[in-house]
């Protein structure tokens, strides 16, 4: 009797269709990782440019910058002009900040500079500044883009755009355009801003590079594996580990259910001395390293928000820059507010409107309540004495700005939630429960919950910490006071809770005054 020859051929079938359906799966995860993370990543930066530009712009309207461009002057106010957006340069991830005008409208190449920022690791690489009135070289814009913004200044376009450009000289920027205008609002100029996105695409011919290098070494073992051996109980296993990675496929798009999915492949815990054993281990890798890139796909899309939360700090600390007398008060209402937060969940108040995700937006909103001030007169925030009624009055006004500039930033920025709540704490902070607080009369529960713990924060701050026109009141009297504004000035629940929480108090204060004496 003839001996039947083993079938190579069946063999080799079967390893060139395990290689097959690996191929398609990888290349499936790699386009649809590529996909995702490219538009997320790009659609962020867009965000992030806006703004950044929106901010440029906002700044520049304090200094009346369109009224110098359309007269072709440069007051004592450019140069502070130039400071603050100086800042933002240095505060932010851009490439390049400036601002330019058509020196006659009909002309594409009478482009000329109004004005342009360096941060200071710019001028140390030998950067220089421009001035008014200094022409664009020739060739640094290109005519299809020049033409772009020819047309948004003759048409008086209001909202910031973004073109994605390139050129041989910088590689691939994003350039963010916003029109500037005068008093009379005529259109004068334009505010820019580039980002270098080159390192984007570098990071994903990377990941491309290394998913096919991964695909390539894996095809290599898995063939070897089938050629050398197939054994009688291989149908089983190879059922099991099929469904574990289709199920692994189903799950792409919820990163904790791709964890299961990992978990559950591993709980088979397979332990053939051969083949079966290493197609199973390799499985397992491939999995989770797979699991691990998405995961960092996620995460690149997590650092773009990081970028847009870096701008809300910025946005703190040039208030903060502006009223340096404050004495860390950003720092430490965020931390009050947070104490406040945990004694109301602490107690069961207001657990409806006490979600995780609420705690967190407001903690992380907190430092921006002072925003508004960065319309008020450094004469008025500096001075020693007491305020004039009409001072008096165009302080208040800090808590109307601060909501008109968190406004245009929540409609720049969808889906922020926090700043949602931080503009209330800007708009309603010093409003107070019996009503007769600024700017709408608001009383009790019509002020915003977060606005309420704010001005409890804000309050016993302002009190607590020494100013240039008074010194610290003693933490006994502030307690009295604020014991004496619960149901008149305050939220009756936020003192109780704060005052309840005296020892975590005593911890901020001597953490930012060590020589604090109660």
């Amino acid at each position: 009797m003839k001996k039947r020859k083993k079938g190579i051929s069946i063999k080799l079938v079967a390893a060139l269709n395990s290689v097959f359906t690996i191929i398609v799966l990888t290349a499936a995860i790699v386009i649809i990782g590529y996909l995702f993370y490219q538009k997320n990543v790009m659609a962020n930066y867009k965000k992030y440019v806006k703004t950044v530009l929106e901010y440029a712009d906002s700044v520049s309207k304090d200094y009346a910058f369109g009224d110098m461009i359309a007269a072709r002057e440069m007051p004592e106010g450019y140069e502070k002009l130039r400071e603050g957006l100086n800042r933002i340069k240095a505060n932010s991830d851009i490439e390049y900040l400036y601002a330019i005008y058509f020196d006659d409208i009909n002309d594409i190449h009478s482009l000329t500079y109004a004005i342009n920022a360096k941060s200071p690791e710019d001028i140390a690489n030998g950067g220089t500044f421009t001035y008014l009135g200094k022409p664009c070289e020739a060739g640094s814009f290109e005519d299809e883009t020049i033409q772009v913004l020819q047309e948004a200044v003759r048409s008086g376009k209001t909202e910031s755009s973004v073109l994605d450009g390139y050129s041989e000289e910088y590689g691939h920027m994003l350039n963010g355009y916003k029109v500037i205008f005068d008093s009379n609002g005529d259109p004068v100029g334009l505010m820019c801003i580039e980002i270098d996105i080159n390192n984007i695409n570098h990071e994903l011919k990377r990941y491309v590079r290394d998913i096919i290098i991964f695909v390539a070494l894996f095809i290599v073992v898995i063939l070897t594996i089938h050629i050398i051996s197939i054994e009688r109980s291989l149908l089983y296993p190879i059922t099991g580990m099929t469904e574990a990675a289709n199920d692994f496929i189903e799950n792409i798009g919820d990163q904790e259910k791709i964890d299961e999915s990992v978990q559950k492949i591993d709980a088979m815990n397979i332990q053939s001395k051969n083949e079966i054993g290493d197609l199973y281990n390799s499985i397992c890798r491939m999995e989770t390293d797979m699991a691990k890139q998405y995961k960092d796909i996620r995460q690149y899309a997590d650092n773009t928000l990081k970028l847009q939360n870096g701008l809300m700090t910025l946005m703190a600390d040039l208030v903060n820059a502006r009223d340096s007398d404050t004495g860390a008060h950003i720092q430490k209402t965020a931390a009050y507010v947070q104490i406040i937060l945990n004694g109301l969940k602490r107690k069961g108040y207001y657990s409806e409107i006490l979600t995780s995700q609420y705690m967190e937006d407001v903690v992380k909103s907190a430092p921006l309540h002072d925003v508004g001030k960065i319309h008020v007169p450094d004469a008025i925030l500096h001075k020693t004495e007491k305020l004039s009624e009409e001072e008096f009055e165009y302080m208040k006004t800090h808590t109307t700005e601060g909501k008109a500039i968190l406004d245009r930033a929540i409609s720049n920025v969808e889906g922020e939630s926090f700043l949602k709540e931080a503009r209330n704490m800007a708009a309603y902070h010093h409003e107070r429960w019996d009503g007769k607080g600024y700017p709408e009369g608001l009383h009790g529960e019509e002020i915003p919950l977060s606005a309420r713990i704010m001005a409890v924060a804000d309050v016993f701050d302002a009190l607590i910490s020494p100013r240039i026109y008074k010194p610290g009141f003693p933490l006994s009297k502030v307690i009295t006071m604020l014991e004496e504004g619960k149901g008149v000035q305050f939220d009756p629940k936020c003192v109780e809770v704060f005052i309840e929480s005296m020892p975590e108090v005593r911890k901020v204060l001597m953490q930012f005054n060590p020589d604090y004496k109660a």
